[in-house]
């Protein structure tokens, strides 16, 4: 196929949130970006749109991605107003430009709490997770190798809300979504992938309370059921987790 015979693609109008650091004043800043065909994914069409900004002699958009597969969690953004865009049940990656319409324009931003600060543009901090998840400490129990930990039997309903919960990737958008920037989603799913299972029980309650507490210090907010850590979590968390973490820190607390 000639160069001329080839799709020529769509042009669409991009809001972008710039912010050249931590500390410095940012902005929505819009682009045009030609070239984006349907089966384009959004990082791909920013991607070109970088392309763009760079013959221009223009400072490319920063913003996370890695394995662009759905399940590292990096692609943090969102885009018209939703954590990780329009598309229930995916990552930023995972959108499709199908699911936009070229006259209509796209704004996009950074997840937005006080615990997840810009670093740049559309790259946000988030260290928090990881020090919430290290407050948990570790599991004491000696599992062995392989056959000595199948010796230490799971029911299925157990395993299957331990599995559940573990299907967290930790991008942040139940942060980005909840209006009091609550990570209680995340907290939740953390801990109970380990409450359900016989090897995390040793620790359970130190590490229930450890969580919650390091939680509150980083300065999330309390969560008050509005259900948006829900509806937009890409692995379709549910918020009965949250509910788990409340009976569990609730007993840890009154036990002696």
């Amino acid at each position: 196929m000639s160069q001329e015979a080839q799709p020529k693609g769509s042009r669409y109008t991009v809001r972008v949130w710039r912010q050249s650091g931590k500390d410095k004043p940012g902005g929505l800043k819009e682009y045009q970006v030609d070239g984006i065909i349907d089966n384009m994914s959004f990082l791909e069409m920013l991607d070109v749109l970088n392309e763009q900004l760079v013959k221009k002699g223009e400072e490319a958009i920063a913003f996370d991605s890695d394995c662009r597969e759905g399940i590292c969690g990096m692609c943090s953004l969102v885009i018209d107003g939703i954590a990780h865009g329009p598309q229930g049940g995916c990552t930023t990656c995972a959108v499709r430009m199908r699911a936009f319409k070229p006259q209509n324009p796209i704004t996009v931003e950074p997840f937005r709490a006080k615990a997840f600060p810009v670093i740049k543009d559309l790259v946000v901090d988030r260290t928090a997770f990881d020090q919430i998840i290290a407050a948990g400490g570790y599991v004491s129990v000696n599992a062995g190798a392989a056959p000595d930990a199948n010796s230490i039997l799971v029911g299925k309903e157990a395993a299957d809300k331990a599995m559940d919960a573990a299907a967290c990737i930790g991008c942040g958008a139940c942060v980005a979504a909840c209006p009091n920037a609550s990570a209680s989603l995340f907290t939740s799913a953390k801990i109970t992938q380990l409450a359900m299972l016989p090897q995390g029980q040793p620790e359970r309650k130190k590490r229930v309370v450890a969580m919650v507490e390091e939680m509150d210090r980083l300065g999330f907010g309390d969560c008050s059921n509005h259900g948006e850590c829900e509806a937009v979590c890409p692995k379709e968390i549910g918020i009965n987790h949250i509910a788990q973490m409340r009976r569990d820190y609730l007993m840890a607390t009154l036990a002696p």
